[in-house]
């Protein structure tokens, strides 16, 4: 399978290849990946997508510092991000800024998420959950990355997460902790 990106912007799993395509096994050149990660903003990502982008990221030796996944268009879902958030342990990853607002996810990427936050290799200073349905549990997997001593995050949006009293006092517990960096986040029911 290949990741296609059209001239037109378009990423697919499937298609005619009109402009840029990665490969599981093949590093692309750092121009093509900045050219690809311009293009991924509500543009119709699937799960599959997600690991040739790892794939990509992984095997490119300049990391971007923000990537930007957000969109109603992007179908991550669960696993995608969970691919995703396997960089956020690799120790030459740079991201510092993370948007999956209004993707497709559920309480289960919070998982993910918080060992990726969590890891003594993060890099990560904002994530940008905004109008994801989390619910309250997955605000509480959340809260427990956010209580680790190697989590540096300075930013987090969870407005339109879905979040009710139980989840907002998981939330302030962990921000409660002596080690919490957090300096500005946005949670609204």
């Amino acid at each position: 399978m290949t990741l296609i990106i059209t001239r037109s912007g378009e990423i697919s799993d499937q298609g005619k290849s009109l402009g840029l395509s990665v490969k599981r096994q093949k590093s692309i050149d750092v121009v093509d990946l900045k050219a690809i990660l311009k293009r991924l903003v509500d543009c119709g990502l699937s799960e599959i997508s997600c690991d040739y982008l790892a794939a990509a990221l992984k095997s490119n030796p300049s990391y971007p510092r923000v990537l930007d996944l957000s969109g109603h268009y992007n179908n991550l879902q669960d696993s995608g991000v969970k691919q995703l958030c396997v960089l956020l342990e690799n120790p030459r990853c740079r991201f510092e800024t993370l948007r999956l607002s209004h993707c497709d996810l559920s309480e289960r990427s919070c998982e993910a998420l918080s060992s990726g936050l969590s890891s003594q290799t993060s890099n990560l200073r904002q994530l940008d959950l905004s109008n994801i349905n989390l619910k309250d549990s997955g605000v509480k997997l959340l809260s427990e990355g956010l209580k680790s001593l190697h989590c540096i995050l300075e930013t987090l949006r969870l407005s339109g997460c879905l979040i009710t009293e139980e989840g907002c006092t998981s939330l302030a517990s962990a921000l409660s902790s002596n080690h919490s960096q957090l300096k500005d986040h946005s949670d609204s029911q």
